[in-house]
């Protein structure tokens, strides 16, 4: 279960602007030109493709892939990992950063590693380098005793797909009205996902859940949410979400991506819109960033993510220190209940500060909650896209940027 609490200021927007946004996620659901709202459902079906694979003797699964393809994935899996029995070891090749790619390499146990090669668009630059880099490295026989451990994941009619069908590799396939950063919910997360171990069934149920009440008005501190950040962007630019657990981590990297690619652009006016995303960890962060957002420049609102409950117990021991006695305050306590009393005075330190925050608190760590954690962020960025009016799911910089980059490797 999640709980939201907001401790911002009210609205400033009309109903009708409310309505607006809400009607025009609404429309890109129903008319289905964006696909990520029904992923919960369609997802399902591919699920049961895993039961195709042959784990036997499969130890590890190695994600080939940079931003969309990857970063959500890494974030399920990160929280997932110390809830979850038996689970597979997950390897991520991303960046193109020589060392890691070479340590990366050194960990890999070919005879007992599957590899999951994904690129929507099936030419990603850093993803193909990668890729060719392990097949020469590992001696992969794609049309021979390796072929059943090389899997494709990328749309209809890709060069990857091509790639996949010239040497009769497994293939599965990204949605048309799904874009990258969306689409952790499709087989980019839910096969090797799943074939880790994870329990993406329960996952999506739980998103599908989410989505259901959402539109069924049951959510509404979403729109509400939406509507905040929209009318306060030109005064509260910065958007910073403080995760208070290590394994949340991966989760505010997956966030920066998905607001910051969705909601910079130029709108129909011409005018550069847009809100900075920061992931920070609590309780390090408080320790650098706390002092910038209390008494630094008043553009940034914040939001806190807490787990009530970690299911692992570590207690503090009754031990005095010669000195620092003062600290014995927290003997006997656990670790759960220090690092939720550090988040919960640094809520109120900021709220008293003056400055807008808002708490969502998972009550444990299940697929359920994650599931519904995920399609929350998304509809959230549609929602603040809508206001914007703004096309929340193209990256023309991006794009930019990677031709540049194509003219300048060919020079």
């Amino acid at each position: 279960m999640l709980k939201f609490t907001s401790h911002y200021k009210s609205t400033q927007s009309s109903q009708s602007i409310m309505d607006n946004a809400l009607a025009t996620i609404k429309e890109e659901r129903d008319s289905k030109k964006v696909g990520y709202y029904n992923l919960p459902k369609d997802s399902q079906l591919e699920l049961a493709k895993v039961k195709d694979i042959n784990l036997e003797g499969i130890t590890q699964v190695v994600i080939i892939g940079i931003g969309g393809s990857s970063l959500g994935i890494k974030a399920i899996e990160s929280i997932l990992n110390p809830y979850t029995a038996d689970a597979k070891e997950m390897l991520f090749m991303e960046n193109s950063d020589p060392i890691t790619i070479l340590e990366t390499l050194s960990k890999i146990r070919k005879e007992e590693a599957c590899f999951f090669m994904i690129s929507k668009s099936g030419s990603t630059i850093e993803a193909t380098s990668i890729f060719k880099t392990l097949i020469a490295h590992l001696d992969l026989d794609l049309d021979g005793a390796d072929k059943k451990r090389v899997f494709a994941i990328t749309d209809k009619g890709s060069v990857l797909s091509d790639f996949a069908q010239h040497h009769k590799l497994q293939e599965f396939t990204i949605p048309d009205n799904v874009g990258g950063r969306f689409s952790v919910l499709t087989a980019v997360g839910v096969i090797p996902l799943a074939v880790a171990g994870y329990d993406m069934e329960k996952l999506l149920l739980g998103a599908e859940e989410f989505v259901e009440n959402f539109f069924d008005g049951k959510e509404n501190h979403l729109l509400q949410k939406a509507v905040y950040l929209y009318d306060n962007a030109s005064s509260q630019s910065i958007n910073v979400l403080f995760s208070y657990a290590d394994r949340l981590e991966d989760l505010t990297k997956w966030y920066v991506q998905l607001w910051g690619e969705s909601l910079g652009k130029i709108d129909k006016n011409k005018n550069n819109v847009g809100l900075t995303p920061i992931g920070l960890t609590g309780a390090v962060d408080q320790h650098s960033f706390l002092q910038l957002i209390i008494e630094g420049p008043r553009d940034k609102n914040v939001t806190f993510i807490t787990i009530e409950d970690f299911q692992k117990e570590l207690v503090i021991p009754d031990i005095t220190l010669k000195g620092i006695e003062k600290t014995n305050f927290i003997n006997n306590k656990s670790f759960n209940t220090l690092i939720n009393a550090q988040a919960e005075a640094t809520l109120q330190s900021v709220v008293e500060s003056d400055i807008d925050a808002d708490a969502i608190t998972l009550d444990k760590v299940t697929p359920e909650n994650i599931g519904a954690l995920v399609i929350y962020y998304e509809i959230l960025t549609s929602l603040v896209g809508a206001l914007f009016e703004v096309n929340t799911y193209d990256q023309p910089g991006v794009e930019l940027g990677k031709v540049i980059l194509y003219k300048n490797l060919e020079n």
